[in-house]
């Protein structure tokens, strides 16, 4: 397996130190010449665009967490685009954590595959607690723990793991990538559920919904392997993903977990 990582790994990212300071640029860099990519990132926009309406209310500012390099903003000017490290292209630097926001002043916050690299996810949580308004929320993508996810994130990266049955939600991560556990949405809000109701009463999940566009996402070779068909595939394989939809229980890669704030 590792041979054949090594061997679909991108030329451009080989060497790539995912904690350093040109990971967003060489990412950036592999998004551009990726148009099947390009369109999985603008799906999941959508998406969050879609649940934001149907399961959330009130008004606030709307910010995207651990951004990256293809921030919401792109097709949703009013989102604010942020991320842990500094780029260029971003808005503003938040640490999840720690938020530089004000209290009550936020409808909804989206978070691409950034849940997992949190090392303490209840200060992230009692944080979102505190800068949201009551209807609003947070729509979070994560690694889904069906049986070809779990197969395949265990064994994609060197740099995080998959381990569902970890005991811990804190993470001991080395860096803003290195050492997270991307099963930790399973852990939180599957597996200890009742922790999670018990410990943030007012951030109820509304909504756990599974993403259709694995097949694009895996073919594309995402941000850090080589793809393994043309561009000129997308739309047939867009298609080929509505023909096994049915199957998605069983090869979906990531999930969206929509948690709203109730109403006092």
């Amino acid at each position: 397996m590792r041979r054949l990582l090594d061997f679909l790994c991108d030329p451009l990212l080989v060497g790539m130190d995912v904690d350093g300071e040109n990971r967003l640029a060489l990412h950036r860099k592999m998004l551009e010449k990726k148009r099947m990519l390009r369109e999985v990132f603008t799906e999941f926009h959508h998406l969050f665009r879609k649940l934001d309406r149907q399961f959330l209310s009130g008004d606030g500012i709307k910010v995207e967490l651990g951004s990256g390099v293809s921030p919401m903003r792109d097709s949703y000017p009013e989102v604010l685009a942020t991320d842990i490290v500094y780029a260029p292209h971003l808005d503003r630097v938040i640490n999840a954590e720690a938020m530089d926001l004000a209290d009550s002043s936020v409808r909804v916050m989206y978070g691409q595959n950034c849940f997992h690299h949190f090392p303490h996810p209840d200060e992230f949580l009692r944080e979102l607690d505190r800068v949201l308004i009551p209807g609003g929320g947070a729509i979070l993508l994560e690694p889904y723990y069906g049986p070809l996810a779990t197969f395949l994130f265990k064994r994609l990266f060197r740099t995080e793991g998959f381990d569902k049955t970890y005991q811990s939600w804190e993470t001991p991560v080395s860096g803003p990538m290195n050492g997270a556990n991307q099963a930790l949405s399973y852990i939180v809000f599957i597996r200890d559920r009742n922790e999670y109701e018990r410990k943030h009463p007012s951030l109820r999940i509304v909504h756990n919904e599974l993403a259709g566009n694995y097949l694009k996402y895996l073919l594309s070779g995402g941000l850090n392997f080589r793809q393994l068909l043309p561009d000129s595939f997308t739309g047939f394989v867009g298609l080929l993903e509505k023909l096994i939809s049915p199957l998605n229980r069983w090869i979906a890669l990531h999930h969206i977990i929509v948690i709203r704030k109730v109403v006092a």
